[in-house]
Formats: C-alpha cells, structure tokens, sequence
C-alpha cells in the first residue's frame, strides 16, 4: 500500500533541512524552480531534471471521443497535454 504523497510543506521542510538553510529560502527556491518549470514547458519546450526524469509538452491532434454515460460520440478539438518521463536512475532505484 502506497504512504500519502508528501506535501509542499513537507517537501519545503525536507529541502532546507538538505540544504542546510531556513525553510524561507527553500520555499523560494522550490517556487523558483517551479516557475521556470513552467514557463519552460509552456513555451513548447522540455526540461530534464536529472535523475528524475523530462517535463514536456506534446501536442494531441484532433479525435473522435465517446461520452461513456449517453454513448453519444463527438468530434474533440486537438490539445496539448503536459506529460513526464522517467528517468531510468529512478526507476532502478524504486525497482531495487
């Protein structure tokens, strides 16, 4: 059974804790990071964080799609979705 996700809090506490600094600095630090992040993959581009893995982009063309409650089918427009790929360290760590 998988333990809760942890939380921004922790993630923060955990972090200054790790680079020995008060949590004020990690919290802005992790924003700094998630807002390039962002900014990066809205843009079209990726960003690879090493030993965990690739955020990007891909575009989804347009598709036929079925509403599962009325079996109605519809035409949905193309999209973008954000998708990750793991790096293989992390994985080899998780498998053992």
């Amino acid at each position: 059974m998988a333990n809760k996700p942890m939380t921004k809090t922790q993630l923060v506490a955990a972090l200054a804790e790790e680079m020995d600094t008060d949590k004020k600095s990690a919290g802005a630090a992790l924003e700094a990071v998630c807002d390039l992040i962002t900014r990066e993959v809205s843009a079209g581009g990726a960003v690879t964080l090493p030993g965990v893995g690739k955020i990007y982009c891909r575009e989804r063309p347009e598709r036929m799609v079925r509403n599962p409650a009325t079996g109605e089918q519809f035409k949905k427009e193309a999209d973008k979705v954000v998708k990750m790929t793991i790096a293989k360290a992390l994985k080899d760590s998780v498998n053992g």
